[in-house]
């Protein structure tokens, strides 16, 4: 085999080739620099129109007494779905995006506040009109960024940080809040309600002083790819891979007997848990869907620095898993994979390589969580991770506003009266 391909060679085939490679040089070299540089460009004007935006962010402070199920905040999500370029000149010479939003739970020291931020300015007015069309009697005020005291210091600020991926495919969504009893039409009193996003609320009232966590929660429209976005994370829209998923399980559902006899009529007959999947996704496709990114920090004081309270902070992102349906797991984490760490162990010279990606992943996702940066550079879908796709029925499972019969946590900050109506002079 050695000697055919030293023969092959010696007969002129490697001459031949490099002849070849320099006459297509001077015509692929102009090609490779043009698509280099409208990536470079493309990227840069795209950078530029987000550097010129305004961003802004609101805290939310919760009446005593919220009586409306997540449903409400169902609607508020839809108003979300705004649109980037729409035309060729707004996507290649303005650099024009979709706007992103970001809902956050946020811990200080035990303190639970709920903040919303958002990359332009421009939908302050709608995000405040809706929260108050669904909650009157919510206090909402632009307040200065709770990240902006804290900086990459290990020495001073240890912290772990991970993002978040689905378990399953996009099209199958995760347990809701339907799936708790909180839906509409609910006939429940109100103190046997099973709030999910309560034991999430109770775990960050129960740190100290120094310790902070932070959920950080990035929406932005889904749609379907396009030459105005760019280069797109999906292949497809949500509505046709539920449609192929749904399929997939009706063919999975027909009898042995019937696959293998052409000639006879292919019925499916599903399981119980086959109906109930293929329920959830047809209720899934209804809704209206984002591209998402969750994130969650548990940055503290050296001192106050308590590693179990890290599991508390990631169970309460995983708690929305079903068996039958998705989940959440840990997918960009701060301390690397457990097989890394134990190839560390066995090699004591990768130990302090190890050491050195766990800093640069440690300073990479505080501060793409600072700049709330994913969808677009500098962060633009780090990690290994992708943008998943969830539904306002998700959204509105895992970021709304707990009753207070149902949470009684007394850090969560909530107004001390009850309004009787909305502010007069909301914008219009």
């Amino acid at each position: 085999m050695i000697s055919f391909l030293s023969n092959t060679l010696n007969s002129g085939l490697y001459s031949t080739t490099i002849r070849y490679l320099l006459i297509l040089l001077p015509i692929a070299l102009p090609i490779i620099l043009l698509v280099l540089f409208w990536i470079v460009r493309f990227r840069w004007i795209t950078m530029n129109y987000i550097y010129k935006l305004k961003p802004f962010i609101i805290e939310i402070k919760l009446p005593k007494e919220i009586l409306k199920s997540p449903a409400a905040m169902e609607i508020f999500f839809s108003y979300f779905a705004q649109r980037g370029a729409e035309n060729l000149n707004e996507a290649f010479l303005d650099g024009r995006t979709r706007p992103c939003f970001s809902c956050e739970i946020v811990s200080t020291g035990g303190v639970v506040k709920f903040f919303i931020w958002c990359s332009d300015s421009k939908w302050k007015n709608l995000i405040e009109t809706q929260l108050y069309a669904q909650y009157p009697n919510l206090e909402i005020f632009e307040t200065e960024d709770y990240t902006k005291d804290f900086y990459f210091d290990p020495d001073k600020y240890p912290m772990f940080a991970t993002q978040y991926a689905l378990v399953k495919p996009d099209p199958f969504p995760i347990k809701t809040y339907i799936d708790y009893g909180l839906g509409l039409g609910e006939d429940q009193k109100e103190e046997y309600k099973i709030d999910p996003l309560t034991s999430v609320i109770e775990y960050m009232g129960s740190l100290k002083k120094g310790e902070n966590a932070w959920i950080q929660i990035l929406i932005q429209k889904h749609e379907k790819p396009t030459i105005f976005h760019g280069k797109s994370s999906v292949d497809k829209i949500l509505k046709d891979e539920i449609k192929d998923e749904i399929e997939k399980i009706r063919k999975e559902a027909i009898p042995e007997a019937d696959k293998k006899d052409d000639k006879a009529f292919k019925f499916p007959n599903p399981t119980k848990g086959q109906v109930a999947i293929i329920s959830a996704l047809e209720r899934s496709s209804t809704k209206t869907p984002f591209e998402c990114m969750i994130r969650s920090i548990y940055i503290c004081e050296k001192n106050a620095f308590f590693p179990p309270n890290i599991g508390g902070l990631v169970a309460g992102v995983k708690q929305y898993s079903s068996a039958d349906l998705n989940g959440f797991r840990p997918d960009t984490v701060t301390e690397g994979d457990p097989i890394n760490r134990d190839f560390a162990r066995i090699f004591p010279f990768y130990k302090k390589i190890l050491e050195r990606n766990v800093l640069d992943r440690s300073r990479d996702l505080l501060y793409a969580y600072k700049l709330r940066s994913y969808f677009q550079h500098p962060y633009k879908h780090y990690g290994r991770s992708r943008p998943f796709i969830l539904t306002t029925e998700e959204l509105a499972t895992i970021f709304h506003f707990p009753s207070g019969l149902v949470s009684q946590t007394p850090t969560l900050q909530r107004v001390p009266s009850k309004k009787s109506e909305a502010p007069s002079n909301l914008p219009v």
